[in-house]
Protein backbone atom coordinates (compact mmCIF):
# COMPACT_ATOMS: atom_id res chain seq x y z
CA UNK A 1 0.00 0.00 0.00
CA UNK A 2 2.84 2.41 0.84
CA UNK A 3 4.39 1.76 -2.57
CA UNK A 4 1.15 2.43 -4.45
CA UNK A 5 0.64 5.58 -2.39
CA UNK A 6 4.12 6.87 -3.28
CA UNK A 7 3.59 6.21 -6.98
CA UNK A 8 0.13 7.81 -6.97
CA UNK A 9 1.28 10.93 -5.11
CA UNK A 10 4.24 11.28 -7.44
CA UNK A 11 2.08 11.04 -10.57
CA UNK A 12 -0.34 13.62 -9.13
CA UNK A 13 2.51 16.01 -8.32
CA UNK A 14 3.96 15.65 -11.81
CA UNK A 15 0.53 16.24 -13.36
CA UNK A 16 0.02 19.34 -11.21
CA UNK A 17 3.41 20.77 -12.23
CA UNK A 18 3.18 19.81 -15.91
CA UNK A 19 1.19 22.75 -17.31
CA UNK A 20 2.47 25.61 -15.08
CA UNK A 21 6.15 24.63 -15.30
CA UNK A 22 5.94 23.72 -18.98
CA UNK A 23 4.35 27.06 -19.85
CA UNK A 24 6.81 28.93 -17.63
CA UNK A 25 9.80 27.31 -19.34
CA UNK A 26 8.32 28.14 -22.76
CA UNK A 27 8.08 31.79 -21.70
CA UNK A 28 11.54 31.76 -20.10
CA UNK A 29 13.18 30.42 -23.25
CA UNK A 30 11.29 32.52 -25.83
CA UNK A 31 10.59 35.87 -24.12
CA UNK A 32 11.90 38.89 -26.10
CA UNK A 33 12.90 40.63 -22.86
CA UNK A 34 16.19 40.09 -21.03
CA UNK A 35 16.48 40.31 -17.26
CA UNK A 36 18.99 42.74 -15.79
CA UNK A 37 21.26 39.98 -14.47
CA UNK A 38 21.18 38.36 -17.92
CA UNK A 39 22.21 41.62 -19.60
CA UNK A 40 25.15 41.83 -17.17
CA UNK A 41 26.23 38.33 -18.22
CA UNK A 42 26.00 39.25 -21.90
CA UNK A 43 28.05 42.43 -21.45
CA UNK A 44 30.66 40.62 -19.34
CA UNK A 45 31.07 37.89 -21.97
CA UNK A 46 30.66 40.26 -24.96
CA UNK A 47 27.61 38.44 -26.28
CA UNK A 48 25.03 40.00 -28.56
CA UNK A 49 21.76 38.47 -27.34
CA UNK A 50 19.92 39.58 -30.46
CA UNK A 51 22.22 37.74 -32.86
CA UNK A 52 20.99 34.25 -33.73
CA UNK A 53 23.21 31.38 -34.83
CA UNK A 54 23.10 28.72 -37.50
CA UNK A 55 23.23 25.17 -36.22
CA UNK A 56 26.97 25.11 -36.90
CA UNK A 57 27.52 28.29 -34.89
CA UNK A 58 25.30 26.96 -32.12
CA UNK A 59 27.24 23.67 -32.04
CA UNK A 60 30.60 25.46 -32.08
CA UNK A 61 29.60 27.64 -29.13
CA UNK A 62 28.32 24.62 -27.22
CA UNK A 63 31.50 22.62 -27.83
CA UNK A 64 33.74 25.55 -26.91
CA UNK A 65 31.84 26.12 -23.67
CA UNK A 66 31.94 22.42 -22.76
CA UNK A 67 35.66 22.06 -23.52
CA UNK A 68 36.37 25.12 -21.37
CA UNK A 69 34.32 23.56 -18.56
CA UNK A 70 36.29 20.30 -18.77
CA UNK A 71 39.65 22.10 -18.70
CA UNK A 72 38.70 24.41 -15.83
CA UNK A 73 37.35 21.58 -13.68
CA UNK A 74 40.40 19.43 -14.49
CA UNK A 75 42.71 22.21 -13.27
CA UNK A 76 40.66 22.65 -10.09
CA UNK A 77 40.93 18.94 -9.34
CA UNK A 78 44.67 18.86 -10.00
CA UNK A 79 45.30 22.01 -7.92
CA UNK A 80 42.82 21.20 -5.15
CA UNK A 81 45.41 21.32 -2.37
CA UNK A 82 46.10 24.98 -3.16
CA UNK A 83 42.44 26.06 -3.30
CA UNK A 84 40.29 27.41 -0.45
CA UNK A 85 38.14 24.98 1.56
CA UNK A 86 40.15 21.97 0.43
CA UNK A 87 39.58 20.32 3.86
CA UNK A 88 43.11 18.94 3.69
CA UNK A 89 42.53 17.01 0.45
CA UNK A 90 45.31 17.13 -2.14
CA UNK A 91 45.47 16.86 -5.91
CA UNK A 92 43.40 14.25 -7.71
CA UNK A 93 45.43 11.90 -9.95
CA UNK A 94 45.58 12.87 -13.66
CA UNK A 95 43.47 9.99 -15.01
CA UNK A 96 40.82 10.34 -12.30
CA UNK A 97 40.77 14.14 -12.70
CA UNK A 98 40.20 13.72 -16.45
CA UNK A 99 37.40 11.23 -15.86
CA UNK A 100 35.72 13.41 -13.21
CA UNK A 101 36.00 16.62 -15.22
CA UNK A 102 34.48 14.99 -18.30
CA UNK A 103 31.86 13.28 -16.15
CA UNK A 104 30.47 16.47 -14.65
CA UNK A 105 30.79 18.59 -17.81
CA UNK A 106 28.77 16.03 -19.79
CA UNK A 107 25.97 15.77 -17.18
CA UNK A 108 27.05 12.18 -16.43
CA UNK A 109 28.45 12.54 -12.89
CA UNK A 110 29.95 9.06 -12.76
CA UNK A 111 32.25 8.92 -9.72
CA UNK A 112 35.29 6.65 -9.48
CA UNK A 113 36.08 8.11 -6.06
CA UNK A 114 34.57 8.55 -2.60
CA UNK A 115 33.33 12.14 -2.37
CA UNK A 116 33.91 12.75 1.34
CA UNK A 117 37.43 11.25 1.18
CA UNK A 118 38.63 12.87 -2.05
CA UNK A 119 37.15 16.34 -2.53
CA UNK A 120 37.01 19.46 -0.38
CA UNK A 121 34.15 21.91 -0.14
CA UNK A 122 35.76 24.36 -2.57
CA UNK A 123 35.85 21.94 -5.50
CA UNK A 124 32.44 20.52 -4.58
CA UNK A 125 30.83 23.99 -4.70
CA UNK A 126 32.82 25.95 -7.28
CA UNK A 127 33.57 22.97 -9.53
CA UNK A 128 31.02 20.18 -9.36
CA UNK A 129 27.91 22.15 -8.39
CA UNK A 130 28.54 24.79 -11.07
CA UNK A 131 28.81 22.05 -13.68
CA UNK A 132 25.57 20.55 -12.33
CA UNK A 133 23.84 23.77 -13.36
CA UNK A 134 25.49 24.50 -16.69
CA UNK A 135 25.60 20.92 -18.03
CA UNK A 136 21.85 20.62 -17.38
CA UNK A 137 21.33 24.01 -19.05
CA UNK A 138 23.20 22.74 -22.14
CA UNK A 139 20.67 19.88 -22.43
CA UNK A 140 17.76 22.32 -22.24
CA UNK A 141 19.41 24.53 -24.87
CA UNK A 142 19.78 21.64 -27.34
CA UNK A 143 16.16 20.58 -26.80
CA UNK A 144 14.80 24.06 -27.43
CA UNK A 145 17.01 24.40 -30.53
CA UNK A 146 15.46 21.24 -31.98
CA UNK A 147 11.96 22.49 -31.18
CA UNK A 148 12.77 25.74 -32.99
CA UNK A 149 13.92 23.69 -35.96
CA UNK A 150 10.56 21.92 -36.03
CA UNK A 151 8.40 25.04 -35.70
CA UNK A 152 10.33 27.49 -37.89
CA UNK A 153 10.00 27.60 -41.67
CA UNK A 154 12.65 28.75 -44.13
CA UNK A 155 15.00 29.82 -41.33
CA UNK A 156 18.77 29.57 -41.32
CA UNK A 157 19.07 29.91 -37.55
CA UNK A 158 18.05 27.86 -34.49
CA UNK A 159 18.57 30.44 -31.73
CA UNK A 160 21.48 31.72 -29.68
CA UNK A 161 23.28 29.16 -27.51
CA UNK A 162 24.54 31.72 -24.99
CA UNK A 163 21.08 33.20 -24.45
CA UNK A 164 19.51 29.75 -24.05
CA UNK A 165 22.26 28.72 -21.61
CA UNK A 166 21.97 31.82 -19.44
CA UNK A 167 18.17 31.73 -19.38
CA UNK A 168 18.05 28.04 -18.49
CA UNK A 169 20.35 28.71 -15.53
CA UNK A 170 18.95 32.03 -14.33
CA UNK A 171 15.23 31.60 -14.97
CA UNK A 172 14.71 27.85 -14.47
CA UNK A 173 17.43 25.94 -12.62
CA UNK A 174 18.61 28.48 -10.04
CA UNK A 175 15.17 29.45 -8.65
CA UNK A 176 13.95 25.87 -8.47
CA UNK A 177 17.20 24.61 -6.91
CA UNK A 178 17.09 27.36 -4.27
CA UNK A 179 13.51 26.54 -3.25
CA UNK A 180 14.03 22.79 -3.10
CA UNK A 181 17.33 23.10 -1.25
CA UNK A 182 15.32 24.72 1.55
CA UNK A 183 12.76 21.91 1.34
CA UNK A 184 15.53 19.33 1.71
CA UNK A 185 17.05 21.23 4.65
CA UNK A 186 13.64 21.10 6.34
CA UNK A 187 13.81 17.30 6.06
CA UNK A 188 17.23 17.11 7.69
CA UNK A 189 19.64 17.27 4.75
CA UNK A 190 22.87 18.85 6.03
CA UNK A 191 23.99 22.31 4.86
CA UNK A 192 27.06 23.77 6.59
CA UNK A 193 30.78 24.50 6.22
CA UNK A 194 31.95 23.23 9.61
CA UNK A 195 33.88 20.23 8.38
CA UNK A 196 34.06 16.81 9.98
CA UNK A 197 33.27 16.47 13.68
CA UNK A 198 34.76 13.81 15.94
CA UNK A 199 32.20 12.01 18.11
CA UNK A 200 32.35 9.17 20.62
CA UNK A 201 30.76 5.90 19.53
CA UNK A 202 28.78 3.46 21.69
CA UNK A 203 31.70 1.04 21.63
CA UNK A 204 33.99 3.61 23.26
CA UNK A 205 35.89 4.62 20.12
CA UNK A 206 35.71 7.78 18.03
CA UNK A 207 34.39 8.49 14.55
CA UNK A 208 34.51 11.49 12.25
CA UNK A 209 31.07 12.62 11.07
CA UNK A 210 31.38 14.66 7.86
CA UNK A 211 29.25 17.69 7.05
CA UNK A 212 29.29 20.15 4.18
CA UNK A 213 27.17 22.15 1.73
CA UNK A 214 25.06 19.12 0.86
CA UNK A 215 21.46 20.35 0.43
CA UNK A 216 22.45 22.97 -2.15
CA UNK A 217 24.24 20.34 -4.23
CA UNK A 218 21.57 17.71 -3.66
CA UNK A 219 18.80 19.91 -5.07
CA UNK A 220 20.52 20.64 -8.38
CA UNK A 221 21.96 17.11 -8.50
CA UNK A 222 18.42 15.74 -8.78
CA UNK A 223 16.74 18.70 -10.52
CA UNK A 224 19.35 18.81 -13.29
CA UNK A 225 19.41 15.00 -13.63
CA UNK A 226 23.08 15.04 -12.68
CA UNK A 227 23.49 12.41 -9.98
CA UNK A 228 26.93 12.98 -8.48
CA UNK A 229 26.66 12.47 -4.74
CA UNK A 230 28.43 14.51 -2.07
CA UNK A 231 29.02 11.22 -0.25
CA UNK A 232 30.11 7.87 -1.62
CA UNK A 233 26.79 6.32 -0.55
CA UNK A 234 25.00 8.96 -2.63
CA UNK A 235 21.27 9.34 -1.89
CA UNK A 236 21.36 6.30 0.39
CA UNK A 237 23.35 8.41 2.88
CA UNK A 238 21.13 9.84 5.64
CA UNK A 239 22.76 13.28 5.28
CA UNK A 240 21.69 13.40 1.61
CA UNK A 241 18.33 11.66 1.86
CA UNK A 242 17.19 11.21 5.46
CA UNK A 243 13.45 10.45 5.29
CA UNK A 244 10.79 8.87 3.05
CA UNK A 245 9.50 12.41 2.41
CA UNK A 246 12.91 13.62 1.21
CA UNK A 247 13.10 10.48 -0.94
CA UNK A 248 9.78 11.34 -2.61
CA UNK A 249 10.90 14.95 -3.11
CA UNK A 250 14.13 13.82 -4.75
CA UNK A 251 12.32 11.44 -7.12
CA UNK A 252 9.96 14.30 -8.00
CA UNK A 253 12.94 16.54 -8.77
CA UNK A 254 14.39 13.87 -11.06
CA UNK A 255 11.25 13.78 -13.17
CA UNK A 256 9.61 17.18 -13.06
CA UNK A 257 11.64 19.07 -15.69
CA UNK A 258 11.94 16.18 -18.22
CA UNK A 259 8.19 15.60 -18.13
CA UNK A 260 7.30 19.32 -18.11
CA UNK A 261 9.57 20.04 -21.08
CA UNK A 262 7.11 18.08 -23.24
CA UNK A 263 4.55 20.71 -22.21
CA UNK A 264 7.06 23.37 -23.27
CA UNK A 265 7.32 21.62 -26.63
CA UNK A 266 3.53 21.60 -27.07
CA UNK A 267 3.29 25.26 -26.08
CA UNK A 268 6.03 26.35 -28.49
CA UNK A 269 4.60 24.19 -31.29
CA UNK A 270 1.19 25.79 -30.86
CA UNK A 271 -0.45 22.39 -30.33
CA UNK A 272 -0.47 21.05 -26.78
CA UNK A 273 -1.54 17.63 -28.04
CA UNK A 274 1.92 17.12 -29.52
CA UNK A 275 3.41 17.48 -26.06
CA UNK A 276 0.74 15.29 -24.48
CA UNK A 277 1.55 12.39 -26.82
CA UNK A 278 5.28 12.52 -26.06
CA UNK A 279 4.58 12.84 -22.31
CA UNK A 280 2.17 9.89 -22.44
CA UNK A 281 4.79 7.62 -24.01
CA UNK A 282 7.39 8.73 -21.47
CA UNK A 283 4.94 8.14 -18.62
CA UNK A 284 3.99 4.69 -19.88
CA UNK A 285 7.63 3.57 -20.14
CA UNK A 286 8.54 5.01 -16.73
CA UNK A 287 5.57 3.50 -14.86
CA UNK A 288 6.11 0.12 -16.54
CA UNK A 289 9.79 0.06 -15.54
CA UNK A 290 9.02 1.08 -11.95
CA UNK A 291 6.32 -1.59 -11.57
CA UNK A 292 8.48 -4.30 -13.12
CA UNK A 293 11.45 -3.46 -10.91
CA UNK A 294 9.20 -3.38 -7.85
CA UNK A 295 7.73 -6.75 -8.85
CA UNK A 296 11.10 -8.46 -9.22
CA UNK A 297 12.47 -7.03 -5.97
CA UNK A 298 9.30 -7.83 -4.01
CA UNK A 299 9.62 -11.47 -4.98
CA UNK A 300 12.96 -11.78 -3.26
CA UNK A 301 16.18 -13.28 -4.52
CA UNK A 302 15.57 -16.74 -6.04
CA UNK A 303 19.07 -17.76 -4.95
CA UNK A 304 17.86 -17.60 -1.34
CA UNK A 305 14.55 -19.49 -1.15
CA UNK A 306 14.50 -19.28 2.67
CA UNK A 307 14.68 -15.49 2.63
CA UNK A 308 12.35 -13.76 5.10
CA UNK A 309 9.19 -12.07 3.87
CA UNK A 310 9.46 -8.54 2.54
CA UNK A 311 11.32 -9.10 -0.68
CA UNK A 312 14.97 -8.57 -1.55
CA UNK A 313 16.15 -6.07 1.08
CA UNK A 314 19.86 -6.68 0.41
CA UNK A 315 21.51 -3.34 -0.34
CA UNK A 316 18.37 -1.34 0.48
CA UNK A 317 17.73 1.17 3.25
CA UNK A 318 14.96 0.14 5.66
CA UNK A 319 13.60 3.70 5.69
CA UNK A 320 12.82 3.41 1.96
CA UNK A 321 11.99 -0.28 1.62
CA UNK A 322 11.61 -2.21 -1.62
CA UNK A 323 9.00 0.14 -3.10
CA UNK A 324 10.89 3.38 -2.40
CA UNK A 325 14.16 1.94 -3.67
CA UNK A 326 12.57 0.49 -6.82
CA UNK A 327 10.82 3.78 -7.61
CA UNK A 328 14.07 5.70 -7.15
CA UNK A 329 16.11 3.24 -9.25
CA UNK A 330 13.61 3.24 -12.13
CA UNK A 331 13.45 7.05 -12.08
CA UNK A 332 17.18 7.67 -11.84
CA UNK A 333 17.93 5.39 -14.81
CA UNK A 334 14.86 6.48 -16.76
CA UNK A 335 16.38 9.94 -16.54
CA UNK A 336 20.08 10.59 -17.04
CA UNK A 337 20.63 11.10 -13.32
CA UNK A 338 22.52 8.19 -11.86
CA UNK A 339 21.83 9.04 -8.23
CA UNK A 340 21.03 5.93 -6.16
CA UNK A 341 19.38 5.34 -2.78
CA UNK A 342 20.43 1.68 -2.61
CA UNK A 343 22.99 -0.72 -4.02
CA UNK A 344 22.19 -1.35 -7.69
CA UNK A 345 24.51 -4.36 -7.69
CA UNK A 346 22.34 -6.01 -5.02
CA UNK A 347 19.23 -6.05 -7.19
CA UNK A 348 17.98 -9.41 -8.41
CA UNK A 349 19.11 -10.50 -11.88
CA UNK A 350 15.90 -9.42 -13.62
CA UNK A 351 15.52 -6.44 -11.29
CA UNK A 352 18.99 -5.23 -12.29
CA UNK A 353 18.08 -5.66 -15.96
CA UNK A 354 15.38 -2.96 -15.65
CA UNK A 355 17.73 -0.01 -14.88
CA UNK A 356 20.09 -1.30 -17.57
CA UNK A 357 17.26 -1.45 -20.11
CA UNK A 358 16.09 2.05 -19.09
CA UNK A 359 19.47 3.47 -20.06
CA UNK A 360 19.55 1.45 -23.27
CA UNK A 361 16.29 3.13 -24.31
CA UNK A 362 18.49 6.25 -24.76
CA UNK A 363 16.96 7.39 -21.47
CA UNK A 364 13.70 8.71 -22.88
CA UNK A 365 11.51 7.49 -20.03
CA UNK A 366 11.41 10.47 -19.47
CA UNK A 367 15.12 11.09 -20.07
CA UNK A 368 17.46 13.75 -18.78
CA UNK A 369 16.87 17.48 -18.61
CA UNK A 370 16.59 18.40 -22.29
CA UNK A 371 18.16 15.16 -23.53
CA UNK A 372 14.96 13.21 -22.87
CA UNK A 373 12.88 15.56 -25.02
CA UNK A 374 15.28 15.77 -27.93
CA UNK A 375 15.86 12.00 -27.80
CA UNK A 376 12.14 11.32 -27.95
CA UNK A 377 11.62 13.82 -30.78
CA UNK A 378 14.33 12.09 -32.82
CA UNK A 379 12.56 8.77 -32.26
CA UNK A 380 9.25 10.43 -33.19
CA UNK A 381 10.80 11.41 -36.53
CA UNK A 382 11.91 7.80 -37.00
CA UNK A 383 8.35 6.67 -36.18
CA UNK A 384 6.71 8.88 -38.82
CA UNK A 385 9.32 7.70 -41.32
CA UNK A 386 8.38 4.07 -40.63
CA UNK A 387 4.68 4.96 -40.85
CA UNK A 388 5.33 6.66 -44.21
CA UNK A 389 7.04 3.54 -45.53
CA UNK A 390 4.08 1.39 -44.48
CA UNK A 391 1.50 3.52 -46.31
CA UNK A 392 3.68 4.67 -49.21
CA UNK A 393 3.61 8.40 -48.39
CA UNK A 394 6.28 11.00 -47.71
CA UNK A 395 6.74 11.09 -43.93
CA UNK A 396 5.96 14.39 -42.21
CA UNK A 397 6.29 15.64 -38.64
CA UNK A 398 4.80 18.97 -37.57
CA UNK A 399 4.42 19.88 -41.23
CA UNK A 400 8.06 19.14 -42.10
CA UNK A 401 8.79 16.47 -44.68
CA UNK A 402 11.40 13.95 -43.54
CA UNK A 403 13.97 13.42 -46.30
CA UNK A 404 17.08 11.17 -46.57
CA UNK A 405 19.31 13.81 -44.94
CA UNK A 406 17.17 13.85 -41.80
CA UNK A 407 17.07 10.06 -41.65
CA UNK A 408 20.86 9.84 -41.91
CA UNK A 409 21.15 12.15 -38.90
CA UNK A 410 18.54 10.11 -37.01
CA UNK A 411 20.49 6.94 -37.78
CA UNK A 412 23.74 8.46 -36.48
CA UNK A 413 21.95 9.54 -33.30
CA UNK A 414 20.59 6.04 -32.69
CA UNK A 415 23.76 4.08 -33.46
CA UNK A 416 26.59 6.14 -31.98
CA UNK A 417 25.94 5.27 -28.33
CA UNK A 418 25.39 1.50 -28.81
CA UNK A 419 28.56 1.34 -30.89
CA UNK A 420 30.57 2.95 -28.08
CA UNK A 421 28.97 0.76 -25.40
CA UNK A 422 29.39 -2.57 -27.15
CA UNK A 423 32.89 -1.92 -28.51
CA UNK A 424 34.31 -0.70 -25.20
CA UNK A 425 32.60 -3.50 -23.26
CA UNK A 426 34.10 -6.04 -25.67
CA UNK A 427 37.57 -4.53 -25.21
CA UNK A 428 37.18 -4.56 -21.41
CA UNK A 429 36.27 -8.24 -21.52
CA UNK A 430 38.98 -9.23 -24.01
CA UNK A 431 42.02 -7.39 -22.59
CA UNK A 432 43.59 -8.89 -19.43
CA UNK A 433 44.22 -5.61 -17.59
CA UNK A 434 40.63 -4.28 -17.53
CA UNK A 435 39.30 -7.81 -17.15
CA UNK A 436 41.19 -8.02 -13.85
CA UNK A 437 38.94 -5.24 -12.50
CA UNK A 438 35.93 -7.57 -12.65
CA UNK A 439 35.47 -9.03 -9.19
CA UNK A 440 32.46 -11.22 -10.05
CA UNK A 441 32.92 -13.97 -12.67
CA UNK A 442 30.24 -15.21 -15.06
CA UNK A 443 27.14 -13.41 -16.32
CA UNK A 444 27.04 -10.96 -13.42
CA UNK A 445 30.54 -9.74 -14.19
CA UNK A 446 29.56 -9.18 -17.81
CA UNK A 447 26.50 -7.24 -16.63
CA UNK A 448 28.70 -5.00 -14.47
CA UNK A 449 30.95 -4.12 -17.41
CA UNK A 450 27.99 -3.63 -19.76
CA UNK A 451 26.26 -1.48 -17.15
CA UNK A 452 29.37 0.67 -16.65
CA UNK A 453 29.73 1.63 -20.30
CA UNK A 454 25.97 1.90 -20.88
CA UNK A 455 25.74 4.29 -17.95
CA UNK A 456 28.67 6.43 -19.07
CA UNK A 457 27.87 6.54 -22.79
CA UNK A 458 24.25 7.48 -22.01
CA UNK A 459 25.47 10.14 -19.54
CA UNK A 460 23.69 8.50 -16.62
CA UNK A 461 26.28 7.96 -13.89
CA UNK A 462 24.85 5.09 -11.85
CA UNK A 463 26.97 1.98 -11.38
CA UNK A 464 27.03 -1.61 -10.26
CA UNK A 465 29.53 -2.41 -7.53
CA UNK A 466 31.95 -5.28 -8.02
CA UNK A 467 33.90 -3.46 -10.74
CA UNK A 468 37.04 -1.49 -9.91
CA UNK A 469 36.53 1.57 -12.08
CA UNK A 470 39.38 3.67 -10.71
CA UNK A 471 42.05 2.34 -13.06
CA UNK A 472 43.81 4.00 -15.98
CA UNK A 473 41.79 1.99 -18.50
CA UNK A 474 38.35 2.64 -17.02
CA UNK A 475 39.06 6.32 -16.31
CA UNK A 476 40.26 7.01 -19.85
CA UNK A 477 37.84 4.68 -21.68
CA UNK A 478 34.97 5.90 -19.51
CA UNK A 479 35.86 9.52 -20.22
CA UNK A 480 35.93 8.80 -23.95
CA UNK A 481 32.54 7.05 -23.72
CA UNK A 482 31.03 10.06 -21.97
CA UNK A 483 32.40 12.54 -24.50
CA UNK A 484 31.19 10.54 -27.51
CA UNK A 485 27.88 9.71 -25.86
CA UNK A 486 27.20 13.38 -25.11
CA UNK A 487 28.50 15.24 -28.14
CA UNK A 488 28.18 12.40 -30.65
CA UNK A 489 24.42 12.70 -30.17
CA UNK A 490 24.13 16.47 -29.63
CA UNK A 491 25.82 17.35 -32.94
CA UNK A 492 23.40 15.24 -35.07
CA UNK A 493 20.47 16.74 -33.14
CA UNK A 494 21.63 20.29 -33.86
CA UNK A 495 22.28 19.40 -37.50
CA UNK A 496 18.76 17.96 -37.63
CA UNK A 497 17.41 21.19 -36.11
CA UNK A 498 19.18 23.25 -38.78
CA UNK A 499 17.93 21.01 -41.59
CA UNK A 500 14.33 21.13 -40.38
CA UNK A 501 14.39 24.89 -39.74
CA UNK A 502 15.34 25.52 -43.37
CA UNK A 503 12.35 23.54 -44.68
CA UNK A 504 9.02 25.04 -45.63
CA UNK A 505 5.87 23.72 -44.01
CA UNK A 506 3.83 21.17 -45.92
CA UNK A 507 0.07 21.71 -45.53
CA UNK A 508 -1.72 18.69 -44.06
CA UNK A 509 -3.77 16.49 -46.38
CA UNK A 510 -6.30 13.71 -45.72
CA UNK A 511 -3.40 11.25 -46.06
CA UNK A 512 -1.19 12.96 -43.45
CA UNK A 513 -0.41 10.62 -40.56
CA UNK A 514 -1.76 12.26 -37.36
CA UNK A 515 0.89 12.60 -34.65
CA UNK A 516 -1.53 13.56 -31.88
CA UNK A 517 -3.57 10.34 -31.80
CA UNK A 518 -3.21 7.28 -29.54
CA UNK A 519 -2.15 5.29 -32.62
CA UNK A 520 0.98 7.41 -32.96
CA UNK A 521 1.70 7.10 -29.24
CA UNK A 522 1.57 3.31 -29.58
CA UNK A 523 3.79 3.41 -32.66
CA UNK A 524 6.32 5.63 -30.91
CA UNK A 525 6.46 3.39 -27.84
CA UNK A 526 6.86 0.34 -30.08
CA UNK A 527 9.71 1.95 -32.02
CA UNK A 528 11.53 2.83 -28.77
CA UNK A 529 11.28 -0.75 -27.48
CA UNK A 530 11.98 -2.56 -30.76
CA UNK A 531 15.02 -0.46 -31.72
CA UNK A 532 16.51 -1.05 -28.26
CA UNK A 533 15.81 -4.80 -28.38
CA UNK A 534 17.35 -5.18 -31.84
CA UNK A 535 20.56 -3.49 -30.71
CA UNK A 536 21.08 -4.79 -27.18
CA UNK A 537 19.21 -8.09 -26.76
CA UNK A 538 22.22 -10.33 -27.59
CA UNK A 539 24.31 -8.62 -24.92
CA UNK A 540 21.46 -8.72 -22.39
CA UNK A 541 20.89 -12.40 -23.07
CA UNK A 542 24.47 -13.16 -22.00
CA UNK A 543 24.23 -11.05 -18.85
CA UNK A 544 21.15 -10.44 -16.67
CA UNK A 545 18.80 -12.70 -18.64
CA UNK A 546 20.91 -15.86 -18.38
CA UNK A 547 21.79 -14.96 -14.78
CA UNK A 548 18.10 -14.89 -13.87
CA UNK A 549 17.13 -18.15 -15.55
CA UNK A 550 16.09 -20.75 -12.93
CA UNK A 551 17.85 -23.64 -14.66
CA UNK A 552 21.23 -21.92 -15.07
Amino acid sequence: MAGWLQLSVLVLLLAAAYRPLGDYMAWALTSPRHLRVERWCYRLCRIDPQAEQTWRGYATSLLAFSVAGVLLLYLMLRLQGHLPLSQGHGAVSPALAFHTAVSFATNTNWQNYSGEQTLGYGVQMAGLTVQNFVSAAVGIAVAVALVRGLIRAGSKTVGNFWVDLVRACVRILLPLAFVFALVLVSQGVVQDLRGAEEVATLSGGTQEIPGGPIASQEAIKELGTNGGGFFNANSAHPFENPTPVSNLVEVFLLLVIPFSLTGTFGKMAGDRRQGYVVAAVMLMLWVASALLLWHFESGGNPAFPDQVAGGNMVGKEVRFGVAGTSLFAASTTGTSTGAVNGSMDSLTAFGGAIPLANMMLSEVSPGGVGSGLYGMLVLAILSVFIAGLMVGRTPEYLGKSIAPREMKLVTIFILVVPMVVLVLAAVALAVPSPRASILNPGPHGLTEVLYAFTSQANNNGSAFAGLNGNTAFYNIAGGAAMLVGRFGTIIPVLALAGSLAAKRRVPPTPGTFPTTAPLFAGLLAGVVLIVTALIYFPALSLGPIVEGLPWR
